[in-house]
This record gives C-alpha cells, structure tokens and sequence, in this order.
C-alpha cells in the first residue's frame, strides 16, 4: 500500500523514521537541528507563517516587513536563515524578491514530530 505522506530522508537518501519509533542518526539529528533552530525564533516563525498564508503562497519581501517592527535588513537575514534551514525557497523578480513556502519542508517536519506519530496511526 503507497504511503500517503512523504517520509524525511537524511542526506543519504536513507529513510528517517518518527521519533519515538527509532531515534535518530547523528546526522539526521543535525539536518532537523537545523530547521528547528530557524524555527526557534519567533520572528522566523512569524515570517514563515506571513509567506505560508500569503495569497498565491508566496510573498514579495516589501509585503513582509508590514507589521513587523523590524528594519529591512534584519527581515533579510531572518528570511536568509530560513533559506538556509531548507524551509523557504526566493525568486528575484527585478528589484524584489519573493518567497515561498517549501511544502515538502513543512510536511516531513509535521509528520516526524506529529500526533500521528504518537498513536502509530498514517
């Protein structure tokens, strides 16, 4: 039977299975170490949040900075961090550019740290 969900892979392309039915490999701690860091922060999580319900799920970075008492470059290197975390994707479109959410980024996390995996239930 296919599986409905995409399962999380560490660099290798092995298969990372829920946490509590097998804990995780050095590496795999560190991949996911890193995106739960960038999360970590709630300005990050507040952008992540802005681009992911933005209409067209995308966000031009001058749409970002409304309601988020932050200079532009401080906005710039939190969206940065997020990049780097593998949890947004940029386009430059001439002077601006713009973000989107990477939905397979946001899936493996919820599934690797979801109440399905608590209950064993897919």
């Amino acid at each position: 039977m296919p599986k409905s969900y995409l399962e999380l892979t560490d660099a290798s392309g092995c298969a990372i299975a829920p946490l509590v039915r097998q804990p995780l490999t050095a590496q795999a701690a560190a991949e996911l170490a890193v995106k739960l860091k960038a999360l970590s922060d709630p300005v990050r999580l507040r952008l992540l949040s802005v681009v992911a319900s933005h209409a067209g799920g995308e966000a031009c970075v001058c749409d970002l900075s409304v309601g988020i008492d932050l200079t532009q470059p401080t906005i710039s290197h939190h969206l940065k961090i997020l990049r780097t975390a593998g949890l947004l994707a940029s386009e430059r479109r001439g002077s601006w550019v713009y973000y989107r959410v990477i939905p397979e980024a946001l899936h493996q996390l919820s599934h690797l740290l979801g109440t399905d995996t608590l209950t064993g239930s897919r």
